[in-house]
């Protein structure tokens, strides 16, 4: 009875080892795409800020209801771009934006535009109707591949298809930390400009045909940049989650592989003693 349950047990050892052996390697291949997503994310934020700085100055030019982008309307229906993973595996990773997407979208007429392939799968299976589905595109995401996504919100926005946009992506914090977001990015809303410093000179810049017209035609831009960003930050989340979570399995599994080996030693123990037990015994009756 004590070999049948050491076999198992070392059944079990071989089980979890090569279990921990798969959990290693993701670990390294996600910190080694998390490395390479990171450098993505920081080598996009300047272009980001300037183009953001740039367009908060127009906005400061214009008046909210001289454009399109900036007008407020009666919400009557609503679109959410959810920015998810293309795999599993990933701790709350992907759980964690649903839920915040949900509860954005509750009690409202919303429709949804899915990148990443959780998201495709997830919205597949719920009341929300799909507008469009981008699946795999994050990992080898670039600036241009923001284009049609941009372009469809547009039409349906200026077309009154939807009065608001929003983005619900996850950023990336730290390697530690990942915070799921929901951004707002249409009607557009900018934050005052800064003020001129009072020792500066004053610059005074003139738009022509005129600060709307150059605002609406930057508008596009600027969206190109929020949506590459998001992207890249969500993949870099993701990466970043997957590596805690394969650390934490491996871990586990190491824990668990030193418990069974625990257990074998014991049940080994038991059984050289039992036949210590039984050929002691034997003797004992052979001499009597």
């Amino acid at each position: 009875m004590a070999s049948g349950n050491m076999k198992d047990i070392k059944r079990r050892i071989k089980s979890v080892q090569s279990t921990m052996q798969i959990t290693k390697a993701m670990e390294l291949v996600a910190s080694s795409k998390m490395r390479r997503a990171k450098e993505r994310a920081l080598a996009a934020r300047p272009y980001f800020n300037t183009m953001y700085e740039t367009i908060t100055r127009l906005a400061g030019a214009t008046r909210d209801n001289d454009s399109i982008y900036t007008r407020r309307r009666e919400v009557k229906n609503s679109l959410y771009i959810v920015i998810a993973g293309d795999r599993g595996l990933a701790g709350g990773y992907n759980a964690n934006l649903f839920k915040l997407a949900a509860a954005e979208m509750e009690g409202k007429n919303a429709q949804v535009v899915t990148i990443g392939k959780k998201a495709q799968e997830h919205y597949a299976k719920r009341a929300w109707p799909v507008d469009a589905d981008y699946p795999g595109i994050a990992e080898t995401m670039k600036i241009s591949d923001t284009h049609p996504i941009v372009a469809q919100m547009l039409d349906l926005f200026r077309s009154g298809k939807v009065d608001e946009v929003f983005l619900c992506y996850t950023e990336f914090v730290s390697p530690l930390q990942q915070e799921p977001k929901c951004i707002q990015l249409l009607p557009a809303r900018f934050a005052q400009a800064e003020q001129e410093k009072p020792s500066g000179a004053r610059v005074l810049t003139e738009y022509d045909p005129s600060p709307e017209a150059v605002f609406d035609a930057i508008i596009p831009e600027y969206l190109y940049g929020v949506l590459y960003g998001a992207v890249v930050e969500s993949y870099c989340s993701e990466q970043s989650a997957r590596r805690m979570a394969m650390e934490a399995a491996s871990d586990n599994a190491s824990e668990m592989i030193e418990n069974l080996n625990l257990s074998y030693n014991r049940a080994r123990q038991a059984a050289i003693t039992q036949e210590i037990t039984e050929i002691v015994a034997g003797s004992g009756e052979v001499g009597a």
